[in-house]
């Protein structure tokens, strides 16, 4: 069973957390420093991604972050001699990699360059815009390395893709909660996803993570509603990366306050307050 989540799954204090970082921005000697502090603030899973350009699926944060990153010269090798540095100093914080199928990829062996990823200390892999024709070399190099999968589908996908990408999910299912770039939040709000993951569930045994347009506190606690068993955070947290560059603020102690700004409310915090 996957060991995303599961101190959200096991004591009902979900969602999880999980932050979405390009690597490379922050430079990776400030990103070592930040992994350790979301290992420390409790944080669940890191969605690291390898840097590409002009991603279609992202907004214009996620994009300059890329762009920053690309700039220092950050590709697949770095990232990887990055994750084996930190991985082992970590505690309970999991790595997921995302990593671009054209960009990152394309030109490298698949089962090699799977190989890697998990001798690096990755804790899962997503693949972004893999051709769908390529999709089961991909999950058998992934059971050959040991390397659990994370797999994507909207709230808007068709149920029987719904179901094939719940199957194939190893360590996490992302369940995009609106069709469009990232940033941008479902018109009926999170919670209206309960019934998109209840049908989810009878597909897959992992757990389940929402993402897109989470930005508070308030978001967080309506994907708790849904039922999802994780919550991720890209654009915000990375438009405070961005920020405290442009300032020149202590990167790792802006991202930790946004960290407590955001994180969940335990369920019993909750029943305290309202009693």
């Amino acid at each position: 069973m996957s060991d995303f989540f599961t101190r959200a799954r096991t004591t009902g204090e979900g969602p999880g957390l999980a932050l979405f970082l390009n690597a490379g921005d922050p430079p990776l000697d400030v990103l070592a420093d930040l992994v350790r502090m979301l290992d420390d603030e409790g944080v669940d899973c890191l969605e690291l991604a390898v840097p590409f350009p002009d991603s279609v699926t992202d907004g214009p944060v996620i994009r300059r972050s890329a762009d920053r990153a690309l700039a220092r010269g950050v590709g697949l090798d770095e990232v990887l001699e990055f994750i084996a540095a930190v991985r082992p100093g970590l505690r309970t914080l999991r790595i997921a990699l995302l990593a671009d199928w054209s960009h990152s990829l394309k030109h490298r062996d698949l089962a090699a360059t799977t190989r890697a990823v998990a001798d690096s200390g990755a804790d899962g892999l997503l693949v972004h815009a893999l051709p769908p024709r390529l999709r089961d070399a991909h999950l058998a190099a992934a059971r050959e390395a040991g390397l659990p999968v994370v797999t994507t589908c909207y709230q808007q996908s068709p149920p029987a893709t719904r179901a094939e990408a719940a199957a194939h999910a190893t360590a996490y299912l992302y369940l995009v909660a609106h069709y469009g770039r990232s940033g941008t939040a479902p018109a009926t709000g999170h919670a209206d996803l309960a019934g998109t993951v209840s049908a989810l569930r009878a597909h897959t045994t992992s757990p389940i993570a929402v993402g897109f347009g989470v930005r508070t506190r308030q978001d967080v606690e309506a994907v708790r509603a849904c039922g999802a068993d994780g919550v991720i955070i890209g654009s915000a947290g990375v438009a405070t990366i961005e920020q405290a560059l442009d300032q020149g603020d202590d990167l790792v102690r802006a991202f930790r306050d946004f960290v407590r700004s955001v994180s969940p409310i335990p369920t019993n915090t909750i029943a305290k307050t309202g009693s």
